[in-house]
């Protein structure tokens, strides 16, 4: 056999379709792997044990594999070598025409994890051999069935250089290791739970070990490791603790208990995602698992908690229980997502955690619904699997498991949970089989709740209200419509669920009574129709309507409120998510009305009720600092874009410019006073009322020096000079590197980086506070900072903090009238293609949703569109180029 043997080229990447879903021709039921490793010529020696499935479809199929930048060393059917006349080879595949029904395959390749830069498979970061395996990444390691449907039990074997990689991981339990010759050793893994590819993980390395125990509910005791660099062992109580926290809330919440004897996580520099949940060894993103006072925020430990835990609940909803094929994907992502946010709900304030995450569904993922890649929640196809990793599947999916968490409630929502690990556990299923469990236990027919998942794009929900006094009712009428999207023109009526009150001239929820029926205070209604009515009997007044508290469903909810009412709801609503919306509100109608004066060339003039309801926010005594921190944000310029049909880039940020300033002046005295009544020179504590004092500070830091007084820039001087947590330098730091005039923040930023020049996270922070600075300096100085010794194009934390955060974070600059911001991210997507094309294809989406843009910008995104197009396109990057075009 010639090794070398050259692959038949694969035409144009094609769709596939959840239509077309086959059950696989084979099983897998053991695998043996053997690891060599070697920086660039690993070996991999594969021995699997097949055979025909019986639920085939489809009889006397050939035994095709899935594989990718593999060479070809040895091959063997049942002890007898194959020759190149006994197979075929294509880009994407190994295909056998003839195989009998039971039988074991050998197959021995070689890989090159040094210059996989793609970062799927087995490739090497800083020095270390890690591998990820969702979702495709398995095919880059050895042939394979690659396809989640297919579980296997997995025995792992790694050889490598002891001095050099003294640590080798792999899934489930350890059960031998030694030395060997040459200065060598191995150890050998093998996971007892079978689980497809994707769950596969090694790492081998010069790691050090930061190890504890956790006992189960059963008395079961669970060995804990975080393995890292170790320079970073310092930096690991946070995580431990948090998957501590997270192990017990399972037990408790879902009654999940962990089932190996060993719990480990490894982090690592270079990672394309957050973290994967491979079985029994996660492998996290550094970003998303190291944390210590001095060097992150609150905000990274809060970030880390929740990872943590959304890796460890993936052992049930995702590893236990998979799903059939990736068309189902959100069926463990969305259900995980959930279950990590109620968790983080529980561990903090469920109000700032709800307001926090709807913040970023609304301008994230209801953009990503109005664009070109909007998908549904379950898609209809893919080219490219990575591509669908979105904010759809993720935090819109973890929205429609919350949905039905409020239809069925708490305790039956917990029955179906129970019957869904119960019936399924160890199987591959579908979200079909997931919403049965939920229609079983509770009796109600989700059918209609089913379109949530077929349908793409953001639902509308108009409401008005209208009071009779003379009859004592209010008619509380709703109406819902979902935009077109690309491929889904018609929209069916969705089952909404809209938890609601009202709330009396006193400031209080009053009892609702609805057609003789009396309800509670609070109910959940469902919306079924395109329009359906609600009348409420026996009040003495016109009430006002709270709608969507919590908000109970991801949809765009309009209602004509006054101003008053809004500013009322303010500070009178029971549900503090809604109190933050009517703040919200009140702050988009100000904003809109300064964006139509701007547009009609008029003098801008703020809307004084917005100043006075500040005013009564800043003076009021401070019950809950953390929401009150929430409230003094304005709505940010991606979700002021959100509410226009076509984007006036210039005019939103210009009006919101102004009202910030605006506020700032008008308000100085009382920002000041809330600044000082909440800063501290204490040690830095992680509880709860210290992390919110640091919050509510900090935000009035940035509107002190929104007005530019040398007082205000003094002080942030002097918070930066005098911190001691990152939490704070990095606010001050902010504050001075996004003044207007920017030698303002020069000294602080290289204090900063001199301080921290040696800590990579850190140094992602440095970059993307340069690369957000509001000002037309800021693409410059992001071109600059490409040639820092701390930046790699190689690396996704760097591309992220640095290029993502001007292109995402710094709209105005980012979408000049030059079309310099165009031009720079299409050299850069051009330049990832070759290296990265998850990354590449994430990053371009900016530049995909043209449509909405005005006219002269359209036309220049659609040339740098093109110009990517030009190029020999991965199958990531081509799919999103392709749907933007169309």
């Amino acid at each position: 056999m010639n090794p070398a043997q050259t692959a038949i080229t694969t035409p144009q990447p094609q769709p596939i379709f959840l239509k077309n879903y086959l059950p696989p021709a084979f099983l897998v039921q053991q695998v043996h792997l053997n690891f060599l490793l070697d920086s660039t010529q690993t070996r991999v020696i594969s021995r699997l044990e097949l055979e025909r499935n019986p639920a085939s479809t489809q009889a006397n199929l050939p035994l095709e594999l899935d594989g990718q930048n593999l060479k070809i060393i040895n091959l063997q059917l049942n002890g007898q070598c194959l020759t190149e006349a006994d197979y075929q080879l294509t880009e994407q595949q190994l295909i056998l025409p003839q195989v009998p029904d039971s039988f074991v395959l050998e197959i021995e390749v070689e890989i090159d994890p040094l210059n996989n830069t793609a970062l799927e498979g087995l490739y090497q970061s800083s020095g270390n051999f890690c591998t990820q395996c969702e979702a495709e990444g398995f095919r880059r390691i050895t042939f394979y069935p690659d396809r989640p449907d297919i579980l296997s039990k997995f025995t792992t074997r790694i050889e490598a250089d002891k001095s050099r990689f003294p640590v080798l991981l792999s899934n489930g339990n350890l059960i031998a290791q030694g030395d060997l010759d040459n200065g060598k050793h191995f150890a050998e893994w093998q996971d007892p739970f079978p689980k497809p590819a994707y769950l596969f993980a090694l790492v081998a390395g010069n790691l050090h070990a930061v190890k504890d125990s956790f006992t189960t509910c059963s008395g079961r005791q669970v060995a804990l490791e975080l393995w890292v660099e170790e320079q970073n062992l310092h930096k690991c109580e946070h995580a431990l603790r948090s998957l501590k926290a997270a192990m017990q809330w399972d037990e408790e919440n879902y009654g999940r208990e962990y089932d190996l004897d060993i719990y480990m996580i490894v982090a690592v520099d270079d990672f394309n995602m957050g973290a994967m949940e491979n079985k029994g060894l996660n492998v996290f993103n550094s970003a998303c698992v190291l944390a210590e006072p001095k060097s992150e925020t609150d905000a990274a430990f809060n970030r880390v908690e929740s990872v943590v835990a959304h890796e460890y609940f993936h052992n049930w909803s995702g590893n236990r229980v998979t799903c059939r094929d990736w068309f189902q994907l959100s069926l463990k992502e969305g259900f995980t997502v959930l279950r990590d946010q109620q968790f983080s709900a529980d561990m903090n304030s469920a109000a700032v955690e709800r307001i926090q995450q709807v913040s970023m569904l609304r301008t994230a993922q209801f953009a990503e619904d109005a664009g070109p890649t909007a998908h549904p929640v379950r898609p209809e196809s893919y080219i490219e699997i990575n591509n669908f990793y979105t904010l759809t599947i993720y935090e819109k999916g973890a929205e429609v498991v919350r949905m039905l968490s409020e239809l069925l409630g708490k305790e039956t929502f917990r029955k179906g949970a129970d019957l869904y690990f119960a019936r399924f556990d160890g199987q591959a299923v579908t979200v079909d089989d997931f919403v049965a469990c939920m229609a079983e236990v509770s009796g109600l027919d989700l059918s209609q709740f089913m379109l949530w998942y077929s349908q793409a794009g953001t639902p509308e929900v108009a409401a008005s209200g209208v009071y009779n006094p003379t009859e004592k009712t209010y008619t509380l009428t709703l109406k819902q419509r979902t935009p077109a999207t690309p491929g889904q023109p018609v929209k069916q009526p969705l089952l909404i669920p809209i938890k609601m009150g009202l709330v009396g001239a006193a400031g209080v929820n009053i009892p609702m009574e609805v057609n003789g029926e009396f309800w509670s205070t609070e109910r959940v209604v469902q919306l079924k129709e395109a329009e359906q009515s609600f009348t409420f009997h026996h009040l003495e007044a016109e009430p006002v309507p709270s709608l969507l508290r919590g908000f109970s469903a991801p949809v765009k909810l309009s209602f004509d409120y006054s101003r008053e009412q809004l500013a009322f709801l303010m500070t009178n609503d029971s549900d503090g998510f809604n109190r933050w919306d009517a703040g919200q509100r009140l702050a988009l109608l100000a904003i809109q009305s300064l964006v139509a004066q701007q547009q009609a060339g008029e003098t801008l003039e703020l809307d004084p009720a917005l100043t006075s309801a500040y005013e009564k926010l800043l003076k009021a005594p401070v019950s809950d600092p953390a929401i009150l921190a929430e409230m003094l944000l304005l709505p940010s310029e991606a979700y002021l874009a959100e509410q226009y049909e076509q984007v006036d880039i210039d005019a939103i940020h210009q009006a919101s410019e102004f009202a910030r300033t605006s506020l700032a002046k008008a308000l100085y005295a009382e920002f000041l006073r809330l600044y000082q009544d909440h800063h501290s020179s204490a040690d830095w504590s992680p509880e709860a009322s210290a992390v919110a004092a640091r919050r509510l500070k900090n935000v009035c830091l940035t509107w002190l020096v929104a007005t530019e007084k040398p007082e205000a820039l003094q002080l942030a001087e002097q918070q930066f000079k005098q911190a001691n947590n990152m939490t704070d330098q990095l606010a001050a730091l902010t504050c001075l590197a996004h003044a207007k005039d920017a030698s303002v923040g020069k000294e602080a930023l290289e204090a900063f980086v001199k301080q921290w020049s040696q800590d990579a996270l850190v140094m992602d922070s440095w970059f993307s506070v340069q690369a957000s600075r509001p000002y037309p300096d800021a693409l410059d100085k992001v071109k600059t900072l490409q040639a820092h010794s701390a930046f790699s194009m190689k690396n996704p934390n760097k591309v992220r903090a640095l290029i993502s955060a001007f292109v995402n974070q710094n709209r105005v600059n980012f979408h000049a009238k030059d079309a310099s911001g165009y031009q720079f991210l299409a050299d850069k997507v051009i330049e990832l293609n070759q290296l990265n094309p998850q990354i590449a294809s994430r990053l371009v989406i900016p530049l995909t949703r043209f449509k909405r843009m005005d006219k002269v910008r359209q036309n220049l995104m659609k040339i740098e569109l093109e110009r990517i197009k030009q190029e020999k396109l991965s199958a990531d990057l081509f799919e999103v180029i392709e749907k933007a075009l169309q």
